[in-house]
């Protein structure tokens, strides 16, 4: 299983090298809401109780999350196409593991937005962003953007073998981005928040995701109680969506 699933990933890897331009194409949306929000509500920072330093240091986090939920929340669409291609029965009569076929693009998926990720960490450290010198730190906060990606990737994957229709996939694609984000602290403080929306982040893993780069990948003080927390939910959550996936992926065709 694990060579059948290298082999894959390996090919993917090679069609994502030679279509770069679809890659930096995935970049424009969290680099345009870089810029303009980062501009539209940079004064926050000056109102009593703001927990950074500036509304920049506070805002990358939820953009290095964005961009992974922007990359991986599509990843069935391209599974969803083989299957309707008829690519996806011939690999299943070929002699490799099923579950490599599907596991093979979760994890190219969630390496793809990881890296996506840590290119816009490099732009906003170059526009002035206060962010970690560590080492571990950053890698520290690639592992919790790897975990998330393979969480929405795999989630993506499960709606698309589950639905095996585009147009509603492209539906639960938009579903799984934007409210996801705004019931979370990546643009807003919790203390900042109405009560009923502070409460629905408390149960987003993706908050939790968001404190975890936070305090790792953006220069402060490192809480290890806020890492290892956000840690073990994107784990979990993670562990959860690649069963589902992978048990959906086995019953196909069946």
């Amino acid at each position: 299983m694990f060579a059948d699933t290298l082999h894959l990933f390996n090919k993917y890897l090679k069609i994502s090298l030679r279509t770069p331009l679809w890659s930096l194409f995935n970049l424009i949306q969290p680099l345009i809401w870089l810029v303009i929000f980062g501009q539209l509500f940079r004064n926050m920072a000056q109102l009593p109780g703001f927990p950074a330093g500036s509304y920049m240091d506070f805002f990358v986090p939820g953009v290095l999350i964005m961009t992974v939920l922007f990359g991986s929340s599509w990843s069935g669409v391209s599974l969803l196409r083989e299957i309707t291609a008829g690519t996806v029965d011939k690999m299943l009569v070929a002699p490799i593991s099923r579950i490599s076929i599907v596991l093979s693009r979760i994890l190219h998926s969630a390496v793809q937005v990881m890296i996506q990720a840590l290119i816009i960490l490099v732009v906003a450290a170059a526009i002035g962003t206060s962010v970690s010198s560590s080492p571990f730190s950053i890698v520290a906060g690639l592992i919790v953007i790897f975990l998330l990606g393979v969480g929405f990737a795999a989630l993506s994957n499960g709606f698309a073998i589950m639905i095996q229709r585009e147009e509603p996939l492209v539906v639960i694609g938009n579903l799984m981005t934007l409210p996801l984000m705004f019931f979370s602290t990546a643009m807003v403080p919790a203390s900042f928040m109405p009560d009923w929306i502070s409460k629905l982040a408390a149960v987003n893993p993706i908050n939790y995701a968001v404190e975890a780069v936070r305090t790792t990948m953006i220069g402060g003080p490192f809480d290890g109680s806020i890492y290892f927390q956000g840690l073990l939910v994107v784990t979990l959550f993670a562990a959860a969506t690649l069963y589902w996936a992978v048990s959906a992926f086995n019953g196909l065709r069946d």
